[in-house]
């Protein structure tokens, strides 16, 4: 059972990602937009969790990675947009 949660966790994050991808290159996306980043974070937690169950320490580091990533570009975004409004 929970090898099957862990599967279905990781195949979760394989779409996400994939998806956010996909719509960027169909220009259905920015790469500034929230939901091109919302889909690189939780799809890197997705797959960060499975690497996690699985044991895979280097996947799961590329995917802590890559989650991060997304929540700092979203965070810049917010800063900066908020510092553009005080202005």
């Amino acid at each position: 059972m929970i090898d099957m949660i862990s599967t279905s966790i990781g195949w979760l994050g394989v779409c996400l990602c994939t998806l956010g991808y996909l719509l960027l290159s169909t220009k259905k996306l920015t790469p500034e937009s929230w939901g091109f980043q919302a889909f690189n974070i939780v799809g890197g937690l997705c797959l960060l969790a499975t690497a996690i169950m699985s044991n895979d320490i280097p996947n799961a580091v590329a995917n802590l990675l890559w989650a991060s990533i997304g929540f700092y570009a979203l965070t810049r975004r917010w800063r900066t947009k908020g510092a553009s409004e005080v202005d």
